[in-house]
């Protein structure tokens, strides 16, 4: 692991010369053993399941607690920190305005909620996508923004990638631009703190955005859902982030009195565990972080120079002349995080009050950044997908994937010949009328595959389920989810 200045404390290991050959022996040993240590702990916590925390005294650049703080984890939505940063260094650049249209391609209006909902060939201005970001986290609005500055989501990849180097971030990997499930793409609590630190100091006269907790889209009202922004005094943003994979993630920034924090909590157990330990951490070290500003390398002190964009700015020439109209419908989002057969969680042992609780606590849908499966544990489509920045190997994994899903369902069918019971769960919501929309708009998209089956809202400790009934059997459900997926509304059948 490599040494940061500032940020990582150095140790060396000497080895005199005049050792004998035995000891050297031993000492080689020990290190193949440490060696091979290093490696099964960094692929153990591939999956992002155990807990990491970092704070940083933005105004020195000193480290004030540490825990796990270079384990690689999934960022999930905090991948968007990143896309909002090259937006605001495009924006400072001039080249483009809060005013430019952002036009939402076919993959970008594809992408899976939370999302703002925009069809292809629709557009949004940029001030809006950027909204749309940091109150709903929305992942149609981040690919936008991605293929507008890079020309596709793998040149805005490898923009990414090369600003990550720039700020410091050595551990840090993207492959899109709003932190879809990808084997690849990686962090650490540390270098998510570079990244909160580096927005707060590069860009101040945009990074009041990441203070809004609501904003009007055409007719629409947009809400946020980071609940420390008003609850904690100094609060100012930044942003939170959630796959089963990764666990409960997020960036905080804290600036009251003189005194200014960055906090980073990565794999929490619920949103209720992770902004209580974010909200202890405050407490006990925005105290002690210093008043004066002392100029540190925790960060490039400056932007890097912006790579050539000649490819985006003529595609970007092409955007402008679109007729900017927003898309006013909402799309319905599923219930629950979606889990990759390749990343299983497995409980960690920790004494973190983050980890005190086994994780199951249904997320508030607009912080998903990948949505979800059924109660009974079957895979929804959406943490198998692929980017176009997939490699090969991660492909082949979602094949398999996706072959011993079929395999499954194919038992089930032949094992359950008439199965009763089976139902369509559409979503969640907080109040029983807002399941009702939510069984009124599926309905409407639905058709003839709806026309005989019943809505109704299912009551449980985090609101209520929207779901239809009354199918024959496992078939007819089935084919019911795949009519609604056709028309745009995520689903799953499962057993009553």
């Amino acid at each position: 692991m490599q040494a940061e200045s500032d940020l990582v404390s150095k140790s060396i290991l000497s080895v005199s010369s005049s050792q004998t050959g035995k000891i050297l022996a031993r000492a080689l040993l020990g290190f193949s053993i440490a060696t091979a240590t290093v490696t099964v702990t960094v692929d153990a916590n591939a999956s992002g399941t155990k807990y990491a925390g970092i704070v940083i005294d933005a105004n020195t650049g000193n480290v004030l607690y540490s825990e796990n703080a270079d384990t690689l984890h999934y960022p999930a939505s905090l991948t968007k920190m990143m896309t909002v940063y090259l937006t605001f260094e495009a924006l400072e650049a001039g080249r483009i305005t809060l005013d430019t249209p952002v036009v939402f391609s076919r993959n970008a209006a594809a992408q899976a909620p939370t999302k703002l909902g925009i069809g292809p060939g629709r557009s949004v201005t940029v001030r809006e996508a950027i909204l749309g970001i940091v109150t709903k986290s929305a992942n149609d609005a981040a690919m936008a923004l991605g293929e507008m500055l890079g020309g596709s989501e793998e040149g805005f990849a490898r923009l990414m990638n090369d600003k990550a180097r720039a700020l410091g971030m050595t551990r840090t990997t993207y492959r899109n631009p709003n932190g879809l499930p990808n084997t690849a793409q990686m962090t650490t609590a540390r270098d998510q703190a570079r990244l909160g630190v580096a927005l707060r100091e590069h860009f101040p006269q945009y990074y009041g955005f990441f203070s809004e907790t609501s904003f009007r889209l055409g007719n629409r009202v947009i809400n946020g859902h980071n609940r420390l922004i008003g609850s904690v005094r100094g609060v100012d943003g930044i942003k939170t982030g959630y796959t089963r994979a990764a666990g409960y993630n997020l960036a905080t920034s804290v600036k009251i009195d003189g005194r200014s924090i960055v906090g980073v909590v990565l794999g929490g157990a619920s949103t209720p565990a992770r902004d209580n330990q974010m909200r202890k951490l405050i407490a006990e070290y925005l105290p002690v972080a210093s008043t004066k500003h002392i100029p540190s390398n925790v960060i490039a002190q400056a932007p890097a120079a912006a790579p050539n964009v000649q490819a985006a700015s003529a595609r970007m020439a092409d955007m402008s002349r679109a007729k900017i109209k927003n898309d006013e419908t909402a799309e319905t989002t599923d219930a629950r995080p979606s889990s990759a057969a390749a990343f299983a969680a497995v409980t960690p042992q920790s004494n973190n009050p983050l980890l005190s609780a086994k994780p199951v606590q249904r997320p508030a849908s607009e912080e998903v950044a990948s949505m979800a499966p059924s109660d009974d544990g079957d895979e929804d489509e959406v943490d198998t997908m692929t980017t176009a920045s997939t490699t090969e190997a991660d492909t082949k994994l979602v094949k398999l994937q996706r072959a011993e899903k079929s395999e499954r369902v194919a038992k089930a069918a032949k094992s359950e010949r008439e199965p009763t019971g089976w139902v369509v769960q559409i979503g969640v919501s907080s109040s029983k009328n807002g399941a009702s929309d939510l069984l009124d708009t599926a309905k409407s998209k639905g058709g003839k595959a709806l026309r005989a089956a019943k809505p109704y809202a299912v009551a449980f400790d985090g609101g209520y389920r929207a779901r239809f009934g009354g199918f024959e059997d496992q078939s007819a459900a089935l084919n019911a989810c795949k009519a609604l997926k056709r028309a745009g509304v995520k689903c799953w059948a499962s057993m009553e």
